[in-house]
């Protein structure tokens, strides 16, 4: 089954005690890292992710996976370090809340597959909901020909246009978005009480914006957030003919395919399901493949 003609991960995973370079808090609930790790910053890819503990302690004892957000850079343009982008949840997103700059993590990655270096020709919308929007500014960066993110590979042109659709509840859970709206990215809010942008959920947005001018129609859709909007996002996609990528964001404990906690529901060629790892297979399907109701 060719779900998704995925791009194979440049490398094996590391493992490494990463220095933190800055730790932000961008909103009560949602905070940044920066983290000193050039050999990880030096291959990872849009798309992955890795997994992060503090290196003190042992509660809890797992690591907490998190998409890559951007790759910092030297002076020279050098891959210098990572950062990541968090909502703190539980215990462990609440132990790294309480870091600061020069503490250490644990991390190891770059895990799962990336996805293509180049996109299909044509206008694209990125969907995000809540914390869903955190891999879409290096993917739009590494999109639009802005920056080489691992290894250099074989590309065609960049694409022509990104739209980034981006919903939450109401205007304070809004993280700040400066960043993508520097990207390029032409960025379009909702909030389901109507305090900032469209009022309504994200696929009212999408409807409203396929159905007004210029009437443009996107060659892909690329979504990730909470388990019931991508389910909504790739249901919409699907009646109006458009495909679409999903990057799930499903609870992990290993992060490498040893556990099998992350497992999605896949629907294979001859039309049965399988339980698919999502850190090891994905975390990017087609989400007309995802048994959305199993």
């Amino acid at each position: 089954m060719d779900q998704y003609k995925r791009m194979k991960p440049s490398c094996s995973p590391v493992q490494m005690d990463a220095g933190i370079m800055a730790a932000k808090a961008l909103t009560p609930a949602i905070f940044r890292l920066d983290l000193e790790a050039p050999e990880m910053a030096s291959i990872i890819r849009p798309g992955q992710f890795l997994m992060i503990r503090p290196t003190w302690g042992d509660d809890p004892l797992l690591g907490r996976p998190l998409a890559v957000y951007d790759v910092l850079r030297g002076s020279s343009g050098e891959a210098i370090g990572l950062s990541v982008v968090y909502q703190v949840f539980g215990r462990g997103t609440t132990r790294l809340s309480q870091l600061s700059a020069g503490d250490k993590v644990r991390i190891w990655g770059p895990l799962g597959h990336p996805f293509e270096a180049t996109p299909p020709r044509g206008d694209l919308w990125f969907v995000a909901g809540g914390i869903g929007y955190t891999p879409f500014l290096a993917l739009a960066k590494w999109w639009m020909g802005q920056e080489q993110y691992g290894e250099s590979v074989d590309r065609d042109q960049p694409a022509c246009r990104i739209d980034f659709l981006y919903g939450v509840r109401h205007a304070g859970l809004l993280p700040p978005l400066d960043e993508f709206r520097a990207s390029g990215m032409h960025l379009e809010l909702c909030t389901e009480d109507g305090s900032v942008g469209a009022k309504g959920r994200i696929t009212d947005l999408m409807t409203q914006k396929l159905n007004g001018p210029p009437n443009a129609r996107p060659a892909l859709i690329v979504a990730c957030g909470p388990e019931p909007m991508l389910a909504a996002v790739s249901k919409w996609s699907q009646g109006h003919g458009i495909k679409c990528l999903v990057s799930l964001e499903n609870q992990m404990a290993c992060g490498f395919g040893a556990c099998f906690s992350c497992v999605a529901p896949i629907i294979q060629a001859d039309g049965s399901v399988d339980l698919r790892r999502v850190c090891l297979e994905g975390p990017i399907f087609d989400g007309s493949l995802v048994d959305w109701h199993f």
